[in-house]
């Protein structure tokens, strides 16, 4: 029998039952309805909790000087490593595992602005700091070379920070005393949304150049590296090998993961996501059992329209057709129902998920506008995909029981029957 005449004929047996057909769709569609949403959830929340923790940076990765924990170069364990000057240079000229790299130092200031004084978090870094830590200036300009190699007293506030010393009024091109210094704010930071980070947000911090601190405090080591591997996929590659480095200048064994500890954001990020694929499996799972609801109702009218339809299968039978072409008949009408119902749900479901206002979640924290970092429900092509994968595992068994059961009828039994 033709796939096309099939689908015929179930269209027309639903026809006949425009009622029981209507609830059984009815269920079908409820149910993806279901299945939609809550993958649209599960995805959509675990996309906003990712791009807040991204707010750190760009595959970035921060090391600091520890203590040793194993015995090397006839050394004991426990020998303080601190990070120097010459260690940062070395790494910079000897990784070419390395994008990006930038040394940083964490320290706070007192910042005044005419009669007004506040403490502000501070940190002190090179030129390609904001392209891995995703500062975008608002207001104003970025750091460039020449506010290194002139060691000019310039600063970029975060935009919290510059409401807590100006109060809202127009920071860039303002002058503030810092250590009894003038310094020029030459940039506003666009708020972000940050939930990760090191000593404080970046929405609250001042950035320095890092030679300019050298100035402040006589300080000429950094505190810390931050760099970007050359891909994702590098990152424990780039660790070991800076760590390798710092090993044969400090004379430390280059596995001792404690002389050197790293905080590596693409692995967390790559847990983060796996919480997010977890938690699309479970509410996919609840919402297929709430389709599986659903498919019992399939199952149920498919029964009934092979009750009904005996004395036609024993006449199908005795003009020849196979146990197979019954069973594809009615497989395939169980298909038919479930998939019409099925795009009903799908249109259903996007209405719905258009209509649902956005879930907030970072917006009132972060005071974001647009509804950035909220939950946005929209399902996408990949969750449709899964739904009517979904759909049709439930459309297949809740069709294969009456299909069997009608591909075993005995054709004169069948042919008899009232």
């Amino acid at each position: 029998m033709q796939i096309k005449e099939t689908v015929q004929q179930s269209i027309q047996s639903l026809l006949r039952n425009r009622l029981r057909s209507g609830l059984t769709m009815l269920g079908i569609a409820w149910g993806l309805v279901t299945v939609v949403l809550l993958i649209s959830y599960g995805a959509a929340l675990g996309q906003t909790v990712l791009m807040g923790f991204l707010g750190i940076g760009n595959n970035v990765i921060m090391g600091w000087g520890g203590q040793t924990s194993m015995q090397a170069g006839g050394e004991r364990s426990g020998k303080r490593i601190h990070l120097t000057a010459e260690d940062a240079d070395a790494v910079r000229e000897q990784m070419p595992l390395i994008r990006a790299f930038s040394v940083e130092n964490d320290t706070s200031y007192s910042f005044k602005w005419n009669a007004k004084a506040v403490n502000i978090q501070v940190k002190a870094v090179e030129l390609p700091y904001d392209g891995m830590r995703r500062l975008v200036v608002e207001e104003g300009r970025y750091f460039a070379p020449d506010d290194f190699t002139e060691h000019r007293k310039v600063a970029i506030f975060g935009p919290h920070a510059a409401q807590k010393l100006f109060n809202g009024y127009p920071p860039v091109g303002q002058t503030v005393q810092v250590n009894g210094q003038t310094f020029t704010v030459i940039g506003v930071l666009r708020n972000k949304i940050q939930d990760s980070s090191n000593n404080g947000p970046d929405n609250e911090n001042v950035f320095l150049p890092f030679f300019t601190l050298r100035d402040l405090e006589n300080v000429r080591d950094p505190s810390s590296l931050v760099y970007q591997p050359l891909s994702p996929e590098l990152h424990k590659k780039a660790t070991s090998a800076v760590r390798a480095i710092l090993a044969s200048r400090h004379h430390f064994n280059p596995a001792d993961d404690k002389a050197f500890s790293t905080w590596d954001t693409i692995e967390d990020s790559g847990e983060i996501m796996q919480f997010s694929t977890a938690l699309e499996v479970l509410l996919g799972i609840i919402g297929a059992m709430t389709l599986g609801v659903g498919g019992v109702g399939v199952m149920n009218i498919m029964l009934v329209s092979v009750t009904e339809r005996t004395r036609e299968i024993g006449l199908q039978k005795a003009l020849g057709a196979r146990r197979r072409d019954i069973l594809a008949q009615f497989l395939l009408e169980s298909l038919t129902l479930t998939f019409l119902a099925g795009m009903l749900g799908m249109l259903a479901a996007i209405a719905i998920a258009h209509i649902i206002p956005p879930m907030p979640l970072y917006s009132d924290m972060y005071k974001t506008a647009n509804s950035e970092g909220d939950i946005i429900l929209r399902p996408n092509l990949m969750i449709a995909l899964i739904s009517f994968g979904i759909l049709a595992i439930v459309g297949l068994v809740s069709g294969l029981l009456p299909a069997w059961r009608a591909s075993r009828l005995d054709p004169v039994a069948a042919l008899r029957h009232e």
